[in-house]
């Protein structure tokens, strides 16, 4: 991908500013509309990712999801999905997904050798989605056509290591378990229904 494809007039004025355009242009070129091998693996290893939406105002948000190793699935040549599990109910991110497609999602590994990729592209829901119905803990799938695919520099990622996985992560065979917050006297008589899933 060419520099001029990849950068808007914002990122090109603070690298002309810092002096870095001729590496920003060697660094587009690593840029992909499809999943290597290699971004297949890493992606489906992951345990957790990062999800940045927008409202219709252009007003960010960002979230953290999380699974088991698999959750999310290279499913085309530039095409990924992962699973909605039960929440909070706000439906912050996949609100502001059904009123504008636009996404981002940054993997990152936080142990062994460092690691991130971004993903940029568009994205749909789909309650009805094959995937759901075989997916444990879903109660919808999201969909993401990938824009962009690109690496990120790791050096400021720090090296930590996995203690244990979520108990509330949804796993084949095992009941799911509520949050204690759903619980407390200041939620409890306001908690939505936990949708039917899969249990495996």
């Amino acid at each position: 991908m060419t520099g001029d494809a990849f950068y808007h007039e914002g990122n090109r004025s603070l690298q002309d500013r810092f002096e870095s355009r001729r590496i920003a242009d060697r660094l587009a070129k690593m840029a992909r509309a499809a999943f290597t091998d290699d971004d297949k693996a890493f992606i489906e290893n992951a345990i957790y990712f990062f999800l940045a939406t927008v409202d219709a105002e252009g007003r960010p948000d960002c979230s953290f999801k999380g699974g088991p190793a698999g959750f999310v699935r290279v499913i085309g040549p530039s095409e990924l999905a992962f699973p909605d599990y039960d929440g909070n109910g706000m439906f912050k991110s996949l609100g502001n997904l059904d009123i504008n497609p636009n996404v981002a999602l940054l993997f990152i590994a936080m142990h062994g050798t460092p690691r991130r990729l971004r993903i940029n592209g568009t994205a749909r829901i789909d309650r009805d989605d094959p995937l759901t119905g075989r997916t444990v803990g879903a109660q919808m799938t999201v969909r993401v056509e990938a824009r962009v695919i690109f690496p990120n520099c790791p050096r400021y990622i720090p090296t930590m290591q996995l203690v244990e996985p979520s108990p509330f992560t949804p796993m084949p065979g095992c009941d799911l378990i509520e949050p204690a917050w759903k619980g407390f006297d200041a939620f409890k008589d306001d908690i939505h229904p936990r949708q039917p899933t899969w249990k495996g």
